[in-house]
Parts: C-alpha cells; sequence; structure tokens
C-alpha cells in the first residue's frame, strides 16, 4: 500500500506552482549561461536538468547559428530544448515542431554586397543561410570572432542571390552612411568592440520568435523568464514578464529588469533556477 505524507503533498503542489508560474525560460548564450571560457558549468547545467524535471520548458536564444550551439550544449539539453538562431532568424522549436527562417530578402542581400564592395572592396563579407556560412574569399574568422571554422567560398552572383539569415562584415567603412541607407531596411548589429557588423532582416528578433513560439505553446509571456546581458536583449526584457540581468550585463538591461543575479562566471543563471527548485 502507498501512502503519502503531508511533506510530500505540500512539495508536490509547491513544484506544480513553481512550473506554472514559470513554465517557459528563455536564456542568452554568450555573457549570459557561457562563462568566459565558452561553457555551461556543472552548477548551470545541473540547475537546468532540475527544472526540466520539474516540466519547466527552455528555449536558447542567441546571435550563434546552430553548429556553433551545438558544440556548446550537452546532447541531453539539445534534444529537450528549443533554439532561436540569428536573433530571431532561425527558430528549432522541439516543444512544437516549428521550423522557421525570417531572411534578409535576397534583393536587399544584393544592395547590401553591391554597396559595401563599392566602399572597400577589400571589406570581410560573409553570409549565414540557416546553418551554411559563405565569403567572397578566405579569411581567418578565428581571431575575430572566435570561431573553429571559416566560411565556404562562394562567387558574388550566387551570394547576391541568396536569402541570408544574416551578413556579417568588418573592415573600413563610412558607418553612419551605411545606417542612412540601410537603418529602415535592415536590423544592424555592431559588436565585436565595433569591429563587427551583423545584419539581419527586419522582421526578425529573439523577442518576436518567442512570442510566436508562446503562442503555439499556449503560453503567456507573462509568464517567461528571461536572462540575458547585452542589447540584443533588450526587447525581451521589454515583453517578457520576469527579465532578470546578468551582473556583466550592460546598464540599460539592468534598469529595465526584475532581478540582477550574479555574472556569467559565478554562475548567476544556476543561482536563479535553483531557487525555483527549492
Amino acid at each position: 500500500m502507498n501512502t503519502t505524507t503531508l511533506g510530500e503533498i505540500t512539495w508536490s503542489n509547491c513544484r506544480e506552482e513553481i512550473s506554472m508560474k514559470f513554465p517557459l525560460i528563455v536564456l542568452d548564450l554568450d555573457g549570459t549561461l557561457l562563462n568566459s571560457n565558452k561553457e555551461i558549468s556543472n552548477r548551470s547545467y545541473n540547475a537546468i536538468m532540475d527544472c526540466i524535471r520539474l516540466r519547466m520548458k527552455f528555449i536558447f536564444a542567441t546571435a550563434r547559428p546552430p553548429r556553433a550551439v551545438r558544440s556548446f550544449i550537452k546532447e541531453e539539453l539539445l534534444r529537450l530544448s528549443s533554439f532561436i538562431y540569428y536573433n530571431g532568424a532561425y527558430i528549432e522549436c522541439k516543444h512544437t515542431g516549428i521550423k522557421d527562417h525570417v531572411p534578409i530578402e535576397s534583393e536587399i542581400t544584393a544592395e547590401v554586397l553591391d554597396y559595401c564592395l563599392n566602399c572597400n572592396p577589400d571589406l570581410d563579407l560573409s553570409l549565414e543561410v540557416k546553418d551554411e556560412w559563405m565569403s567572397l574569399k578566405e579569411y581567418d574568422y578565428t581571431t575575430l570572432i572566435k570561431v573553429k571554422d571559416n566560411p565556404i567560398v562562394k562567387p558574388l552572383d550566387e551570394l547576391k542571390r541568396l536569402e541570408a539569415s544574416k551578413i556579417l562584415f568588418s573592415g573600413n567603412i563610412d558607418m553612419v552612411s551605411f545606417l542612412e541607407k540601410f537603418n529602415t531596411k535592415l536590423n544592424i548589429l555592431t559588436t565585436d568592440n565595433g569591429k563587427l557588423v551583423q545584419l539581419s532582416s527586419l522582421r526578425a528578433s529573439k523577442e518576436s520568435a518567442v512570442s510566436v513560439l508562446c503562442k503555439a505553446m499556449n503560453i503567456s509571456l507573462e509568464n517567461v523568464m528571461v536572462f540575458g546581458d547585452d542589447f540584443n536583449d533588450i526587447g525581451l526584457f521589454n515583453s517578457c514578464g520576469w527579465p532578470v540581468a546578468m551582473g556583466n550585463a550592460i546598464e540599460e538591461l539592468k534598469l529595465i529588469s526584475k532581478e540582477i543575479t550574479e555574472t556569467n562566471d559565478n554562475d548567476g543563471v544556476a543561482m536563479i533556477l535553483e531557487r525555483l527548485c527549492r
């Protein structure tokens, strides 16, 4: 005969309440879940798995491509979680089966490439399409954006016909003029201390992707907890119910957060998740 103590009933009710209050948690990677060594600590991994056991769902929302995410995240998390890549331009949702691509139209891809190369023929240009990375010439990106692979070289005419998930360039160009021409056509993000410019569709953002997935999962944005550290997380912080800023986050994010946790190197994400699971 099975018996259940009052303590077990109370804990069961508590666990149910937690999973109902925050059924979905959105995690940025760089500067948030990943430490400075680009690793997920054992403490963070265990905290995420404990939350999953409480039936909470996880979405990893990042500027990175799928292949990079696969190199950081253990197989078990890859199997149980959903992913937003390229700041919302590409979605793979394990919870709903949704796969969505919000690319830059090929006409705008061609316009950007022509403009940039007319300004500086030696500019280092590359394109991402879903999980394929292409460029005009061979270039070692290892130092600039700390990746292990390099893009496949393709001719300009072929690149101009692509609907790109993301366009990247680095090198000498007049950014004031570039912004004047393209800021109404593209999302433009400058990263890596101003050395790298990343372009995506105006329709692509982390917050719009999370909204699509929440609607499919019948989860209110008010019941979403989100962790982040940088400018591309501001939209999520404004739309989700419980935004948590990392200790190393930009001040603009801290000002609109519900709480501030420890830094990414001090397991700030794990500290909050462990509190949920107590």
